[in-house]
């Protein structure tokens, strides 16, 4: 699962100060630029950190953890109590471990004493080999809908068709390949608005005609490679590298005519199919609900569905600058996404225009630590 109504509302990220943090160092030559979500790259130091010298490996078993920032584990012990009632092979598999860090958390939670509860520590190494893991943030946006096309409500949100094969393409599906075949979730009036939801793969939408507030998730895709729009209107020169975010790309889109915002999005052939959900659940992944700021999509392959970690979250202020602070927070990784691979984290931040503010906000770093038995 990935997911964006209030998308506009994300700010453009740039560069926080990091007086009196402990975080700024003395740094090595400057690591080749990663990418971010939206495959711009990132050339400033956005809370990178240089506290532990050269890490070869993904994941590097280490003694104990080398940090002393604040910490906020209050969502943790509700996030695992969730996995452990939803999934009996989550429970059997971390249980035990989960039950080991609730009683660490309610000891003071000091990271020092994390060995004495038997739990075992790899810091991962991130892209530059340095410790510096990507955050980037994702939340359920809440879209205004309709059951039936009419007036401006004429973007049809799709479920799954059965194709036979590969899905027809976002070209194709926009000349109406999938018309008239009951297909039709909801109609939104708003195409960059679909594309947006489409990019994080589920959100809430609320049918107007009927006052209703429905869950869409994840159902599956067309089978055609993912084209970042982003790097279109960057190489584009439609805006510049650093200003490029979720909020900038709403602004063009809000700016031009439909047949731009058609052309534009055309150039990713990807298209994301829904489901309607039973419940208002937001599922992951892993089958399970997610909690705000408790759960991250990550990379299967180094953390498994279930995977506990301790991370240094960066703490950016209302306009999205890096504060020079992090926060270590106890995160569960319950979901993927297609851009988060390897040292790369998407943190979820909830539901609606708070949480889609924040999110929007990210696109920073922090060290991270898998936690094991």
């Amino acid at each position: 699962m990935k997911k964006r109504s209030y998308w506009w509302l994300a700010i453009p990220l740039v560069i926080g100060g990091c007086a009196g943090s402990g975080d700024a160092q003395k740094r090595p030559p400057k690591p080749k630029a990663q990418s971010c979500f939206l495959n711009c790259n990132q050339e400033e130091n956005l809370g990178r950190q240089y506290l532990d010298g050269v890490l070869p490996g993904d994941l590097n078993p280490v003694a104990r953890v080398n940090s002393n920032r604040p910490h906020n584990f209050r969502m943790f012990g509700p996030q695992s109590q969730i996995v452990v009632d939803r999934s009996k092979r989550m429970a059997s598999r971390y249980g035990n471990l989960y039950y080991k860090l609730n009683r660490w958390i309610a000891a003071g939670g000091d990271p020092a004493k994390l060995p004495s509860y038997g739990v075992t520590l790899s810091q991962l190494g991130g892209a530059d080999n340095r410790g510096n893991i990507l955050f980037t943030g994702y939340f359920s946006p809440v879209l205004e809908v309709r059951h039936q096309k009419s007036g401006e409500f004429k973007y049809p949100i799709y479920a799954m068709p059965n194709c036979g094969g590969r899905c027809p393409s976002r070209a194709e599906i926009h000349q109406g390949a999938l018309a008239n075949r009951g297909l039709e979730l909801g109609y939104s009036k708003s195409l960059i608005d679909n594309f947006l939801m489409d990019v994080q793969g589920s959100g809430f939408v609320h049918y107007g005609d009927t006052d209703q507030m429905q869950y869409l998730g994840y159902a599956g895709k067309n089978g055609h490679g993912y084209v970042s729009i982003g790097r279109v209107l960057i190489d584009r020169g439609e805006v510049p590298k650093e200003k490029m975010s979720l909020k900038a790309i709403k602004e063009w889109a809000d700016s031009r005519p439909e047949s731009a915002v058609k052309e534009l999005v055309e150039n990713n052939p990807s298209y994301v199919f829904f489901q309607r959900r039973p419940t208002n659940d937001v599922i992951g992944a892993a089958g399970i609900p997610l909690l705000g700021m408790a759960a991250v999509a990550a990379d299967r392959r180094l953390l498994p569905m279930g995977t506990p970690i301790l991370a240094e979250v960066p703490l950016l202020d209302k306009e999205g600058n890096w504060t020079g602070r992090h926060e270590l927070r106890l995160l569960i990784a319950l979901d993927t996404g297609g851009a988060v691979k390897g040292g790369h984290l998407d943190l979820y931040h909830g539901r609606g225009e708070q949480a889609g503010v924040a999110a929007g906000h990210y696109k920073h770093f922090g060290r991270v630590w898998k936690l094991g038995l």
